[in-house]
C-alpha cells in the first residue's frame, strides 16, 4: 500500500510547485512576440501600423491615423464588394485595373452618395463619348481612356481649375502651347472639343513611350512625367501601386478615381442611375461658316437663327472667350448647326455680315455741340475736355528729382555715398538693389536722385536778366565746375538767382522808349547766352563729377573688359593713352578722358566756324542766334548699335547726360533700338 501512495505523493507535489509557478509568473508582463511582416500586395491600399505595448496602468493609446478606405470596406457588406470586383476583374481593356479598398470606396461614392454628379455626366455621354473613340482609334489608344476626360472636366468642355486648367482635357498652358493650341484674348483652343482630344491623344501617346504602363501614365497626366520620374528613381520602384504611399493625395486617388469612374458608367443600368427625367444630349450635323477677318457677333447671329437664347451659338463654340469678334482678327471659322442654314441662305453673304456686326463696331452718334453766343465762352464740359476745348493755362510740370550717376571709389560704403548726396543709406540701398550686409565693389556705378532746381516759367521771366550769380548745391559742387565757372567770369554762389529788374523809363516820347526796349533786349540776349552756358557746364560738371578719370590697372585686367565698364570704345581709349596694342600691364595708368589738346583744338574750330560778329543794335535777333548757331556746328549724330543703351552713349560723350540725350531727342523713354540716330554734343 506504501508503495502505491508514493508515486501519489511524488505527483501531488508535483503540481503544487507547478501552480506556484504560475501564480508567480501571472504578476509578470508577457514577452512580447514579434510581429511577422506582413508581404505587401498591389491589391492593399492600407499600411501595417506597429501599435505600441500599452502597460497595465495606461487609460489612453497613442493616435493613429483613420484609414477612411479601410472603414468604407468594411462597412460594406461582403457581397457587394465581391460582386463589384468581379465586375471590374472582367473589364475587356488594355488599362489593368486593380481592386482594392481605394476603388471601392469611390464606387460607392458615384453610385450612392453622389448620384447626381453621375447623372449629369450621363447626360453628356454620347454627345462626346463618339469624338473620343475616334481619335484614340486614329491614334492605336485603348478606348477606355475617353473616361479620363470624365475625371478632369466631367464632360465640361469650359471647365476651368483653380490652378488655371482649362478644356476637357484640362491642360495647363504651358502644356498647351507646346501641344499648339492657340490662345489669345478671343479664342482658346483649350476649349474646343476637337482640337484639346487630338492634343490630349497626341500626350498620353507621348507619356507611354516613357512609362510603359497606363497606370503610371495616368498618374503622370495628372502630376506631370517629370514629378513620377523622379520619384521612381529615389523609391527605386517602376509601378503604380509601390510608388503609392510616395505620392501626393490628388495623384493617388487619380487612379483609383478612374476605375471607379469607369466601372460606375458601364454598370450604371445596374445601380439605376438612369432615370426618364434626365435630359440626354446628342451629337447633331453641323455647318461652318468662314470668317475672314471681318467683325462679327454670335448674339445677332443666334436671333437671326430663331434661337430663343441670345447665346445658343456660344454652345457650339465653346473656345470663344466672347461672343463677338474684332475686326482684323485672323480667320475664323464658326460652327452652325446644320438645321439653321436655310435660314441663313435666305440672304447673300454681305447683308448677313452687316447685320451681325458688334454693337462696338457700329458707327457711334456724333456727340452734340452747344450753340456758341457771339462774345460768350461756353462752361467746359467733360464732352468738350475730352475733344479738346480750351483749358486754364496750367503751369508745366518739372520733374522734383534728378538722376545722378555716382562711381563707388575703393573704400566707400553705402553711408558715405548717402551722405554725400544728403539722402539716407536706405534709399541708396533701394535705388540700386543692394543687399543688407554686403561691401560695394569699386568701380560699380550707383544711381542716387537728389532734388531738381525749380524752374521759373517763361512767362514771369524779368525783361531784363543779369545772370550774375548761379546756384551751385555745396555738396555737387566740384572744382572742373568751379574752373569751368571761373573761366567764363561767372560768380559761383550758394545763394539764389538774382534778377535785376531795371526800372521803366520815363520818356516822353514813344521813340525813346522804343529805342531804349530794344537796345535792352539786345543787352539782355547778350548777357544770358554766357550764362546759360554757364549752367549747362555745371550741370554736365555735376553729372560728371563721380565718374573717375584715371584708373590703374590690376592684374587679370584686359583692355575690352575695361572699355565695357566705362562705357567706351577700345580705339577711345587706345588713342587717348597713346596705345601700340591692346596689351596693358598691372600698376599702368589709364586716362578716360580726351587730352586737353584736342579740347582746345576742337573749341578753336567751334571759333572759326562761327564767329561772333559785331553789328548795330537793331539786328538783335542775330545777337541772340550767334551762340545757337555755335551750338549746331558742335552737334553730331549717333548711330544706334546692338546692345547700346542711353546709359553707355551718355559714357562715350563727355558731358552729355541721359537727360540731356532724351531732351535732344525728344524721348520719353530710357528705350533705344538698333538703327536709330541720336542727336550728341560735346
Amino acid at each position: 500500500m506504501k508503495t502505491l501512495l508514493r508515486p501519489i505523493r511524488v505527483a501531488s507535489i508535483l503540481l503544487l510547485l507547478t501552480a506556484l509557478a504560475r501564480s508567480s509568473a501571472g504578476q509578470t508582463l508577457p514577452a512580447r512576440t514579434p510581429e511577422v511582416p506582413r508581404p505587401g500586395s498591389p491589391n492593399d491600399s492600407t499600411q501595417v501600423i506597429e501599435l505600441p505595448l500599452l502597460l497595465p496602468d495606461s487609460l489612453v493609446a497613442s493616435p493613429t491615423p483613420v484609414d477612411s478606405a479601410r472603414i468604407v470596406w468594411l462597412q460594406t457588406p461582403p457581397e457587394l464588394h465581391d460582386l463589384v470586383g468581379d465586375r471590374i476583374g472582367c473589364f475587356e481593356t488594355d488599362v489593368p485595373h486593380a481592386f482594392n479598398p481605394a476603388v471601392m470606396s469611390f464606387v460607392t461614392f458615384f453610385t450612392e452618395r453622389n448620384r447626381k454628379y453621375m447623372q449629369r455626366v450621363l447626360e453628356r455621354e454620347n454627345l462626346y463619348f463618339p469624338l473620343f473613340e475616334k481619335y484614340l482609334a486614329k491614334y492605336n489608344l485603348p478606348t477606355d481612356l475617353k473616361y479620363l476626360a470624365v475625371v478632369e472636366s466631367a464632360l465640361i468642355p469650359t471647365a476651368k481649375s483653380h490652378v488655371g486648367a482649362t478644356g476637357l482635357w484640362q491642360f495647363m498652358g504651358p502644356t498647351a502651347g507646346d501641344l499648339r493650341l492657340r490662345r489669345d484674348e478671343w479664342v482658346d483652343e483649350r476649349m474646343n472639343p476637337e482640337k484639346s482630344t487630338e492634343a490630349a491623344c497626341k500626350h498620353l501617346r507621348y507619356l507611354y513611350g516613357v512609362f510603359h504602363d497606363w497606370e503610371l501614365v495616368l498618374a503622370a497626366y495628372n502630376w506631370g512625367a517629370g514629378h513620377m520620374q523622379r520619384v521612381m528613381r529615389r523609391t527605386g520602384k517602376n509601378t503604380f501601386w509601390d510608388v503609392y504611399p510616395h505620392l501626393p493625395k490628388e495623384t493617388r486617388n487619380y487612379v483609383p478615381t478612374f476605375t471607379a469612374i469607369m466601372y460606375s458608367m458601364k454598370y450604371a443600368q445596374a445601380h439605376q442611375l438612369h432615370s426618364p427625367e434626365l435630359k440626354y444630349r446628342y451629337a447633331e450635323a453641323m455647318d461652318t461658316l468662314q470668317l475672314n477677318g471681318q467683325a462679327f457677333d454670335l448674339q445677332r447671329l443666334s436671333r437671326a437663327c430663331g434661337f430663343e437664347d441670345s447665346l445658343a451659338l456660344l454652345h457650339y463654340n465653346p473656345e470663344l472667350r466672347r461672343p463677338w469678334l474684332p475686326t482684323g482678327y485672323r480667320p475664323y471659322t464658326v460652327q452652325v448647326p446644320a438645321n439653321a442654314r436655310p435660314l441663313l441662305a435666305t440672304v447673300d453673304r454681305a447683308t448677313l455680315f452687316d447685320y451681325c456686326r458688334p454693337q462696338a463696331e457700329l458707327p457711334q452718334p456724333l456727340a452734340p455741340m452747344l450753340a456758341r453766343l457771339h462774345g460768350v465762352e461756353p462752361f467746359p464740359t467733360r464732352t468738350m475736355l475730352a475733344s479738346g476745348a480750351p483749358r486754364e493755362n496750367s503751369e508745366p510740370v518739372t520733374p522734383r528729382f534728378r538722376r545722378v550717376r555716382h562711381t563707388v571709389r575703393r573704400g566707400e560704403t553705402v553711408s558715405a555715398v548717402a551722405d554725400r548726396y544728403d539722402v539716407s543709406a536706405a534709399q541708396v540701398a533701394r535705388w540700386n538693389d543692394l543687399r543688407k550686409g554686403r561691401p560695394l565693389t569699386p568701380g560699380r556705378q550707383l544711381v542716387v536722385f537728389v532734388p531738381a532746381p525749380a524752374i521759373r516759367p517763361a512767362s514771369a521771366a524779368p525783361t531784363g536778366i543779369a545772370a550774375s550769380k548761379l546756384v551751385v548745391p555745396a555738396r555737387l559742387t566740384s572744382p572742373s565746375a568751379k574752373t569751368a565757372l571761373a573761366a567764363r567770369g561767372t560768380r559761383v554762389s550758394a545763394e539764389p538767382l538774382e534778377v535785376a529788374q531795371d526800372k521803366a523809363p520815363t520818356a516822353a516820347s514813344s521813340r525813346e522808349v522804343a529805342s531804349t526796349r530794344s537796345s535792352r533786349s539786345a543787352t539782355a540776349a547778350s548777357t544770358l547766352a554766357p550764362a546759360l552756358e554757364a549752367v549747362e557746364a555745371v550741370e554736365n560738371a555735376i553729372a560728371t563729377d563721380s565718374l573717375t578719370t584715371e584708373y590703374v590697372v590690376r592684374k587679370g585686367d584686359y583692355l575690352s573688359r575695361i572699355a565695357e565698364i566705362r562705357g567706351l570704345s577700345v580705339k577711345q581709349i587706345m588713342a587717348w593713352n597713346k596705345l601700340s596694342s591692346i596689351k596693358v600691364a598691372p600698376g599702368q595708368k589709364l586716362v578716360f578722358t580726351a587730352p586737353a589738346e584736342e579740347d582746345t583744338l576742337a573749341k578753336e574750330e567751334v571759333v572759326a566756324v562761327a564767329p561772333v560778329q559785331q553789328k548795330p543794335p537793331r539786328a538783335a535777333k542775330t545777337v541772340a542766334a550767334a551762340p545757337v548757331a555755335a551750338r549746331e556746328t558742335i552737334r553730331k549724330v549717333h548711330l544706334v548699335q546692338a546692345g547700346d543703351t542711353l546709359y553707355n552713349i551718355s559714357r562715350r560723350y563727355q558731358g552729355v547726360t541721359v537727360e540731356q540725350l532724351k531732351r535732344l531727342n525728344n524721348l520719353t523713354t530710357d528705350e533705344v533700338k538698333p538703327g536709330q540716330k541720336l542727336i550728341v554734343a560735346r
